[in-house]
């Protein structure tokens, strides 16, 4: 499996998609199409927790009354099918590597595990 999670209108996706190829990549736009509960599972079995997979500077989580925040790691899995705007991105699933997020540490990872 060859996948990209992202936001086309997210200016460091798009920076970051701009440094790889992408050719034989299945880019999948969050806005157009979620993650599915089978490729959230491979990505938490590799991070080992759906807290690592989520985005804590999402806009909604700041707004998000204390009460509802997340606090378990299913209270994080739920949030994250529930709404795109809680993965963190780019999240990429490249045949046995998951790769998530936006550091420099992701990035150079998925630079290699994706050569020009």
């Amino acid at each position: 499996m060859r996948r990209i999670y992202h936001l086309s209108t997210c200016d460091t996706c798009r920076k970051i998609l701009a440094q790889i190829n992408t050719e034989g990549l299945e880019l999948i736009n969050l806005r157009e199409q979620n993650i599915n509960k089978e490729d959230l599972t491979v990505m938490k079995k590799h991070t080992k927790s759906y807290e690592a997979l989520f985005n804590k500077r999402a806009q909604k989580l700041k707004e998000m009354p204390v009460e509802l925040k997340p606090v378990e790691d299913l209270d994080f899995k739920k949030l994250i099918l529930k709404e795109y705007t809680f993965l963190k991105r780019p999240a990429a699933i490249i045949d046995d590597k998951i790769i998530v997020g936006n550091d420099k540490n992701a990035v150079d990872a998925l630079k290699q595990a994706l050569p020009k």
